[in-house]
């Protein structure tokens, strides 16, 4: 077995960047090294983040009607997909949603609309609900996700209490154009960095199985290492029915398991979130991907549903994490409470057996 992945942990501990070689070589690890590449990029993870995991709660505060043409998203302009689609929410429904993220053990309440950008009185309408969510809980992280950011916005938001903006540069510029049209590569990164101007923690990411290449992953996670994002959100396609990528499925577990290494390893002191489709596309590896990851959303994401929240602790708490901010009492294992489901199926019965 080879050391090399150790090998490229000692010299990223050491203070010796990755480089995009070493980022591909991640990518093409074999399925026989992949406990190993697991193993080292977990070291990492533990030096910068420990056994913490930050628990994040989206509130979509506006669905669909996007006038944007962005291949992967089933909010585009002209979806076919079977969303739910609604106009802003009322400040007290969306004090309610995040209050429901706060109390399921998230730290962070992420605070989106659907949408090319923010008018002026759309950032006036996100600055009051952060003001109300902050006066009752306010010790809460907010990030909004509104959109291309025009000058000064960004300075309002933070005046108004958000601590991050969120817009994901999702693929790597030489592909930005296969998957979208509406807007450019160049208006992501602008946002980007009106956002950390102002004094808003960058969070930006990307989304994986777009069709790109290995190279391609490999330029969108160093384009974000200069981006300097604080938080790097791993997304992985859901290729929703009604949208131009539907029936697109490039991604194992492992090939993910990779991926969020690739992140780590280039990455290694950045908040590495597992975020849309992990269910869909780790599954039963979502354990092993928080010993590389230190970040999830709970529950359910913009347009589709996530598995349960408590499923999520329960995933934390399994594999020797505690929650990042939860007290000694919410971050001890919880008692096995659950009585084993007596079979009354196959055998010895008119039902058919569980196979």
């Amino acid at each position: 077995m080879t050391r090399r992945y150790d090998d490229l942990a000692d010299a990223v501990l050491a203070g010796t960047p990755a480089t995009a070689d070493d980022a591909l070589d991640v990518l093409r690890a074999s399925d026989d090294e992949l406990v190993s590449l697991v193993a080292a990029a977990a070291r990492l993870r533990r030096k910068h983040f420990g056994n913490t995991v930050k628990v994040n709660y989206l509130v979509n505060l506006k669905s669909g009607l996007c006038p944007e043409d962005c291949h992967y998203c089933s909010q585009r302009l002209g979806s076919q997909a079977d969303i739910l689609k609604y106009t802003w929410l009322k400040p007290d429904e969306a004090i309610e949603q995040a209050a429901a993220g706060l109390r399921g053990g998230a730290t962070r309440i992420c605070m989106v609309s659907s949408g090319r950008g923010p008018t002026d009185r759309d950032v006036d309408r996100v600055a009051g609900m952060v003001g109300a969510l902050k006066q009752e809980h306010p010790d809460v992280e907010v990030c909004a996700c509104l959109g291309l950011l025009k000058d000064g916005q960004a300075e309002r938001l933070r005046a108004a209490g958000v601590d991050a903006y969120n817009h994901n540069i999702n693929t790597a510029e030489s592909h930005h154009d296969d998957i979208v049209t509406s807007h450019t590569y160049a208006d992501r990164v602008d946002t980007v960095t009106k956002a950390r101007d102002a004094g808003l923690s960058p969070c930006s990411g990307l989304i994986a199985g777009l069709g790109e290449s290995d190279e391609q992953l490999v330029e969108a996670l160093f384009a974000l290492r200069d981006l300097d994002s604080d938080s790097i959100p791993v997304n992985f396609l859901m290729p929703f029915d009604g949208t131009p990528l539907e029936g697109t499925w490039e991604l194992t577990p492992g090939r993910c398991l990779r991926i969020l290494a690739m992140a780590r390893f280039v990455c290694p002191d950045k908040e590495i979130r597992v975020a849309g489709g992990r269910e869909m596309h780790l599954r039963s590896l979502q354990g092993l991907a928080l010993h590389v990851a230190n970040s999830i959303f709970l529950g359910d994401y913009l347009t589709s549903e996530g598995q349960a929240a408590e499923a999520d602790l329960e995933l934390i708490r399994d594999h020797g994490f505690v929650v990042l901010g939860a007290g000694p009492t919410d971050a001890a294992p919880a008692e096995a409470t659950h009585d084993p489901a007596k079979r009354r199926r196959g055998a010895g019965t008119d039902v058919p057996a569980n196979a």
